[in-house]
């Protein structure tokens, strides 16, 4: 099996990249969203770390983000509950698929939290300032701000990547691009 990790910066669209390849995907603010919407016992350890922030079940992300604007310490907190729920989700979506020619990690912070393997391929996605600030303002400004400071700097990302995928937001082209890398990969392996 062989894994691809998707790069880029917040907005530039490594989901939609990530999902062309036609193979199973861990993606891994998917796994987070459902955590906070189906895991009591990350509520509970949520609810102990952040007892001012954290007030129902599910985990609301307006409560979370409130606490990281309050005093960033607070996101140390959630990550320490987090990251390990999605760590051992990504290890058994990887065991699960391990008869799959490709598994395609989408995981923004990979890199950063060591998440990626000596063999792994790393695809970065590239796209214009332009656009990707165009997807940004559809989201919230002050989350993306912070996750903008946990992340490395895109060009170190975009240095370390095996290839690189312009992403123009136009299907055609995306499509096109992740098949000659796919081709590429397989030559290769």
């Amino acid at each position: 099996m062989i894994r691809i990790a998707v790069l880029g910066d917040i907005g530039s669209g490594k989901s939609h990249v990530a999902k062309q390849f036609g193979y199973p995907v861990f993606n891994a603010d998917d796994e987070v969203s459902k955590l906070y919407r189906k895991s009591r016992k990350c509520y509970n350890k949520l609810k102990k770390a952040l007892p001012n922030y954290i007030t129902s079940f599910p985990v609301q992300k307006i409560e979370l983000s409130k606490a990281i604007m309050a005093n960033r310490q607070n996101l140390k907190k959630i990550v320490k509950v987090v990251h390990p729920e999605v760590r051992n989700r990504m290890n058994n979506f990887v065991k699960k698929n391990r008869n799959k020619k490709f598994v395609i990690l989408d995981i923004p912070l990979l890199i950063e939290n060591k998440l990626n393997k000596k063999n792994d391929i790393l695809i970065f996605v590239d796209a214009k300032r332009k656009e990707i600030n165009k997807r940004l303002k559809k989201r919230n400004n002050d989350s993306v701000k912070i996750l903008k400071n946990f992340q490395l700097p895109v060009e170190l990302k975009k240095k370390k990547a095996n290839f690189i995928i312009k992403n123009s937001f136009r299907n055609n082209s995306v499509r096109k691009n992740v098949k000659k890398v796919k081709k590429k990969i397989l030559l290769n392996a």
